[in-house]
This record gives C-alpha cells, sequence and structure tokens, in this order.
C-alpha cells in the first residue's frame, strides 16, 4: 500500500532543515508517545517509519538524491525523467521510499497502522479515513447511510493491527467532528462524532473512547438544535429532527426549568438563554405545541411562554378560542405574579371591554399605564389608550419572537372586522360571567427550581412610546437572533426562579346576580354621553352595542369617594395608634424609674476629699539639676541600645541553622523588613545559615522635630561571622561597622526601617 506521506513530513521539518534540526526532530517524535490505549504494536510501528526518515535523511548522499526528486514533484511534476536516472542510483532505502510518479512511501499491511498514527499527529483527519475506510464498513458490508464518511464496500479480515486501526479511524472522526465544531458546522460535526462511535460500538472496543465521543455528542447537541431549526422552513425533514433532538434534550433535563442533568453543561439560567434564542427560529405553531405541552410537566415558564404562543397564533389565525385559552393559564400566574396587564389585553381581544378595564386597574406595570392613560385622556375610560398598546405589544413585543409573524402587521380593526371572530365573540359569556369565572379558578402551587433569573418579570418595564424589537417580554434573557453565536460563555450566569403551576384547573361559570354590589360599581361603564360622541378608533366600539345601564356612572363616583374616606380614615388610625404608642412608652419608662428608684435605692458613693496644703505642691516638682526623663515611649540612648541588640539577636535567629524568619517581623518593618525576608529565604533554599557574636555601642541617638516617631540612632557594631554551607563550615569574618539605623514608631513599639553602614572601622 502506498501512502502520501515524506520523510520531511513524518519528522516535520522543512526542506533546508539543518542537521541539528533533524536530529531535535527525530528525538521530539521518538519521545513523543501515541494515547495509551494503543498496543505496543502500533507504536513499533510508528517507530519505524520515523527511523526510516531519519536515517535516509540523515545520510548526506541518500538526502541529496531524496532532496532531488523531492524537488522535481514539487516543481516539475511532468519531467520526472532526470528523478528517474538519480532514482537508479540511489540506495535500496531511497527506493523503498521513493516513486517517480507520486512522492509517497510503500508500507506494507503491518505499517498501515503507524503511517495512520503519524498522519492523525498531522492532521490529517480525512486522509485517515481514506485510508482506513474498510474498517468503517458495517459486519454485513454496508456502507452507513449518512454522508460524508466516504465508506468502502468491502470487508477485510480480522488481523493483529485491527483494534489499532479502528481506533485511530475513531479518534480521526473525534478530532474531524471537534474541528468542525469550532468552524461553526454543527451538524456535520454530529455525523463525524456518530461515525466514530458506530464504528466502536459496532467493533466493541475502547468503552472510553465511546465515552468520550457521547460526552461531546450531548454538549453539542443545543448547537445542532439551533443550526437545523434555523434552516428554511422548507427544509423539513431537517427541522424535524430539529425538533425530536429538542424534545429529548428537554425529556433528558425535566422540563425547561428541570434539574436534571442533560450532560450539555448548561445550568438552569443558561438554558433559559437557549430557549429565548430558540424562539426566533421556531414558528407560531411549533412554539403552541411545544410549550403547551411542557407546560403540563408542570412549569411555570413554560406555561408564560405558551400564553404567548397562543395569544399570537390566535390573532393572527383569527382563533379567539386559542386567547380565550391564554386566559385561563395566565390564572394559573396569577397567585404569585403580576399578569395583569396581559389578562387585560386578553379579555381586550375577546371583546370584554368592561372586564378588561378592571383588571388593567389592578395591573403594577407603571409605564404601561401611563402610557394608555395618556392616549385616553379625552375619554372616559382607558379603552382607547388601551387598544392602542395592544396593537403595539403585539406588533413589537410578540409577533418579533415567532419566524412566520415577525413581518406581520396587527390591526385590531381586522381582526374585529373578522366574521369568524365575531361570531365567536357573540357566544362568550357576559362581562360579570367572565368575572365571577375568573374569580373560582383554584390555583395550585408550582414547583420551584433554583435560578436566579424569573421565568417572566414581575414588573416588567413596557415602554410602549419606544417598542424595541430586542426587549423580551416574557424572559429576562438577551436575544441572539443568529445561532452561529450561540455559545456557552453567552448562556453563562446565576439565579432563583420562584413562580408556581397548578397541577389542575376548575372553572365555574356564575350570574350577574353572584357579583355584589362593590365589584358592579367598581367596573368601568359606558354612560349616554358617551353613545353620542363621534366613534373612537377602536373597532370594538364599533361592533358592541352599549346596552349597559347609565345609571352606573354615578355609582362610580360614589364609590370612589367611599374609597377616598375609607383611605383617610386608615390614615386616622394610624396616626393615632403612634401618638399612642408614643404616650404610653413615656407613661411605661417614667412609671418604671420611678418604682426603681422606691424599691432600689442606688447607694450613695463616698467620696475623699483631696488633700491639699498650702504651702506644698499637689505633685513633687523635680531638681533642675537633675537628669531629664523622657516621656512614655520617648527614645533614649539605652532604650535605642536595646532595639539594635534585639535586632542582630533576631537576625541571628533568621539567618542560623533554623531560619526563624516570622521574628523578623517584630523588630524590622518597610524596605528593611522585605530585603531580610528575602534574604533569609535564599539562605534557606541555599542550605546556608550563620553564627554571629554581636557587640553594640550607641554613639548618638537623633530625633526629627516634626516628627515625633521617627528617630535616627548611630551605633558601633562588632560582628564576628561563621558561615556553614550544607552543614560544612565555609569560613569565618570579623567586622567593625558604624552603622546608621532609621527607626520608626508604629502602634507604641519602635522598629527599625532602614538601615545604612556608615563605614567601617579599621583598627
Amino acid at each position: 500500500m502506498r501512502i502520501p506521506l515524506d520523510y520531511y513530513r513524518i519528522l516535520g521539518l522543512p526542506l533546508a532543515a539543518s542537521d541539528e534540526q533533524l536530529r531535535q526532530a527525530y528525538s521530539d517524535r521518538i519521545v513523543q508517545l501515541p494515547r495509551r490505549e494503543y498496543s505496543q504494536a502500533a507504536i513499533s510501528s510508528r517507530k519505524q517509519l520515523i527511523e526510516e526518515a531519519y536515517v535516509v535523511l540523515s545520510d548526506p548522499k541518500q538526502r541529496s538524491t531524496y532532496d532531488h526528486l523531492y524537488l522535481a514533484h514539487a516543481y516539475d511534476p511532468d519531467n520526472l525523467a532526470a528523478a528517474a536516472v538519480a532514482l537508479e542510483n540511489s540506495p535500496e532505502s531511497t527506493k523503498r521510499g521513493s516513486n517517480t510518479q507520486s512522492l509517497g512511501i510503500e508500507i506494507t499491511q503491518d505499517e498501515l497502522v503507524g503511517a495512520l498514527l503519524i498522519l492523525q499527529e498531522l492532521g490529517e483527519y480525512e486522509l485517515v479515513l481514506k485510508l482506513g475506510r474498510p474498517y468503517l464498513v458495517n459486519k454485513n458490508g454496508a456502507t452507513s447511510p449518512r454522508k460524508g464518511n466516504n465508506l468502502a464496500d468491502e470487508e477485510i479480515h480480522e488481523s493483529a493491527e485491527h483494534p489499532d486501526v479502528v481506533l485511530t479511524v475513531a479518534l480521526a472522526c473525534l478530532e474531524l467532528g471537534r474541528e468542525q465544531w469550532q468552524q461553526g458546522h454543527y451538524e456535520n460535526a454530529a455525523i463525524s462524532l456518530e461515525t466514530g462511535q458506530e464504528l466502536l460500538v459496532r467493533e466493541g472496543l475502547f468503552a472510553s473512547v465511546q465515552a468520550e465521543i457521547q460526552a461531546d455528542l450531548y454538549k453539542l447537541r443545543p448547537y445542532r438544535i439551533l443550526e437545523l431549526l434555523a434552516l428554511p422552513q422548507e427544509k423539513t425533514a431537517e427541522r424535524s429532527q430539529g425538533l425530536e433532538l429538542l424534545q429529548n434534550l428537554l425529556e433528558d433535563r425535566g422540563g425547561i426549568d428541570g434539574t436534571n442533568n442533560d450532560d450539555s453543561g448548561l445550568n438552569i439560567d443558561d438554558f433559559l438563554r437557549f430557549i429565548q434564542q430558540l424562539r426566533n427560529h421556531l414558528t407560531v405553531a411549533e412554539q403552541h405545541k411545544l410549550f403547551e405541552a411542557q407546560s403540563k410537566r408542570p412549569s411555570a415558564v413554560a406555561t408564560y411562554l405558551a400564553v404567548y404562543a397562543l395569544i399570537a397564533r390566535g390573532f393572527a389565525q383569527r382563533q379567539p378560542a386559542l386567547i380565550r385559552q391564554a386566559r385561563q393559564m395566565l390564572m394559573r400566574l396569577g397567585k404569585r405574579q403580576d399578569v395583569h396587564l396581559e389578562q387585560s389585553l386578553c379579555a381586550l381581544l375577546l371583546g370584554q371591554t368592561e372586564e378588561a378595564t378592571r383588571v388593567l386597574e389592578l395591573s403594577q406595570e407603571y409605564e404601561a399605564l401611563a402610557f394608555i392613560r395618556e392616549k385616553s385622556q379625552d375619554s372616559p375610560d382607558l379603552l382607547p389608550g388601551l387598544c392602542l398598546y395592544a396593537e403595539q405589544w403585539l406588533q413589537h413585543e410578540v409577533f418579533p419572537h415567532f419566524r412566520d409573524l415577525a413581518n406581520q402587521q396587527a390591526f385590531l380593526k381586522d381582526y374585529f372586522a373578522n366574521q369568524q371572530v365575531q361570531a365567536y365573540l357573540e357566544a362568550l359569556p357576559t362581562d360579570a360571567e367572565t368575572t365571577n369565572e375568573w374569580a373560582v379558578i383554584n390555583p395550585q402551587n408550582f414547583p420551584q427550581p433554583q435560578t436566579n433569573n424569573l421565568p417572566f418579570p414581575k414588573n416588567s418595564t413596557r415602554t410602549p412610546k419606544q417598542f424595541n424589537h430586542n426587549r423580551t417580554p416574557d424572559l429576562d434573557l438577551p436575544d441572539t437572533p443568529e445561532y452561529s453565536n450561540f455559545s456557552p460563555p453567552m448562556w453563562n450566569s446565576s439565579g432563583n426562579v420562584k413562580s408556581e403551576v397548578p397541577a389542575a384547573e376548575r372553572t365555574s361559570r356564575g350570574t350577574k346576580e353572584h357579583l355584589n354590589g362593590s365589584v358592579k360599581s367598581a367596573t368601568p361603564a359606558h354612560n349616554q354621553k358617551r353613545r353620542r360622541r363621534k366613534p373612537a378608533p377602536s373597532p370594538i366600539r364599533e361592533r358592541l352595542p352599549d346596552n349597559r345601564p347609565h345609571s352606573r356612572r354615578p355609582r362610580r363616583r360614589r364609590t370612589f369617594a367611599n374609597t377616598i374616606e375609607g383611605k383617610t380614615r386608615l390614615v386616622w388610625r394610624v396616626f393615632i395608634s403612634l401618638v399612642s404608642i408614643l404616650v404610653f412608652w413615656v407613661l411605661a419608662t417614667t412609671t418604671f424609674g420611678w418604682l426603681k428608684n422606691v424599691f432600689f435605692p442606688t447607694r450613695s458613693v463616698p467620696v475623699s476629699q483631696l488633700f491639699v496644703q498650702i504651702n506644698q505642691p499637689p505633685i513633687s516638682i523635680p531638681d533642675p539639676n537633675s537628669p531629664p526623663q523622657g516621656l512614655d515611649g520617648s527614645l533614649t540612648d539605652a532604650a535605642a541600645e536595646e532595639i539594635i541588640r534585639t535586632w542582630l539577636s533576631t537576625k541571628a535567629e533568621a539567618l542560623g541553622p533554623n531560619h526563624e524568619i516570622d521574628n523578623l517581623e517584630q523588630i524590622l518593618t518597610g524596605s528593611a523588613l522585605s530585603q531580610w525576608r528575602v534574604i533569609a529565604q535564599q539562605a534557606r533554599s541555599d542550605n546556608r545559615y550563620r553564627k554571629y557574636e554581636h557587640s553594640v555601642k550607641v554613639e548618638s541617638v537623633e530625633k526629627i522635630d516634626l516628627f515625633a516617631d521617627r528617630a535616627t540612632v548611630v551605633a558601633t557594631v562588632k560582628e564576628a561571622t561563621q558561615l556553614y554551607e550544607n552543614g560544612q563550615f565555609k569560613n569565618s569574618s570579623n567586622e567593625n561597622l558604624r552603622v546608621r539605623y532609621d527607626l520608626i514608631r508604629q502602634r507604641g513599639k519602635w522598629r527599625i526601617q532602614s538601615a545604612s553602614v556608615v563605614n567601617q572601622i579599621i583598627r
């Protein structure tokens, strides 16, 4: 068998390599060993080829002949006559590795694994697959159905080198898959990895390599899903494969906010970002089917995403039943999450204007409410602003997250003009019945996965005046429209999700008789004046007749007034309660002090009078002729000499046999401490130590007037030193030095900041 390898590539050398470079490359290649799974025969085969290349290139005559043939192939592949003549005069070893038609080496079947090993080390993974393709054939002789494998149809007989060749081909698939992964070709990378895995599984070899490939396939799965689902909608087979991979991934995790380990390397927050990024590649029908199924686990995140899918699909396809289903799912989330704005929009799209206005007043979305009120200034209720907000909300916050609705316009007028929509809305219950239906929902608890990001914002910052396509209405996650930018660092985050999902829901309907008066009075109504106004832009007013009683407007005013009176009474009650508490505290404190003085009188402490004589001073006055005494902590000659002696003894301990370096901090500071610490550590690492004998005599102590905590001491130091290395005596010295010490007082203790030799005293 002939393989396209030359001796220079085997050794990893250029054509002009020197003899020294040749020897170094040969040594490095011999020392470098392949993976531990290879047999000794495979390692010997590789070594044999490396030695053969070195023998030819290390001999000047053989190298000259080989270089001539090499250059002939490189620069004049059509004229090989001169190369053929040179080859006839070359030694046998050169003939074995040369050919006038193609530059390569001839190998035996036993040397195949060594050649494949060298090609793999050179990064020629596709060439390894081409040469080792007989080992990729199924046992029945049929090739793998996957494209790009280039498998042959023939079977070969089992041989001793068979496991090593199988391992080399599988590792080539592994490395080729990782290379394609880095290039962003995720599906091709999966094909390469699965090809290597199938080969090892079929042969029943190298379980550790199988596990390594499987780990890469698990980590590659999110990338494959994004790549497949980002394909055009016409490629249904590939996109169906992506949806199947997504379903398997969700099953392994236990849902969108599940905590099971799917071996993808994504934590909960990273996976939520992945789902948010994935939504831009799914149609509204695909999201509806996916998230509605996941919401039954139950899952708060999936429930919220299903709500958006139902609203988008119901509006775009004129199916109000889907919007009503979304409203019922919002009831499950309403116990601990503020979804009143979404509920109000659902009621609006179902033609239930009173219900929409009532629920809207419960919302805490202050920016959205400000926009709605601004657009409803000339109206007795909030319907005009709510209609305008609904159109912009659908256009800029809902539709952009569905690939088939991103460019669709949202007009309420067209929606309500649809005959199917009108027929469904006419059959719906009245506003009062709807209110009762909403009131009897029995929400249940959601599981609480551990994540920092809420599945949807409790107080989302909607800015109707500036609707941004990059804003995420349902998940507080960054949008990433391009799947090629999908990477774990972009997903990286941490946090806690606290949400609730009901296991079941029960709905019941009531009649107007079941509602109390407060609910009716709080419900906004239209009066006769509104009916005489010009038609508003809202299509709801054009369609819905205003047959409500006109007496509700005064009742609403009374309700508002009663609300103000109730708030005023509440404020007064709080104020009076605070005053009462303050008065009670003062009385209790006073009473407690009086009782304490009565039952536990405080004994008076006897005070001794100072004995002062007129003719004697309170303290003794020192004799003017006596030497002055320093204040507490001041530096005297004796104190300075004690400090210098302490330093010399500490120095002897730090540089002595035991190297007590930590004691330097007790006497040194600043640059002196760092300098002597380095000296002591170096002596300890060199296994050297010294023995000292010192004598000290302080000559002067100079204090700095501006700095009371600084002083300079000049002293004569006699130092006898004996040096030992590795426990053996080396030499000795005896010096008589005049040394200047700069001292500083820190926390009431004098330390040496720096020291320098003034001169050496010679006697």
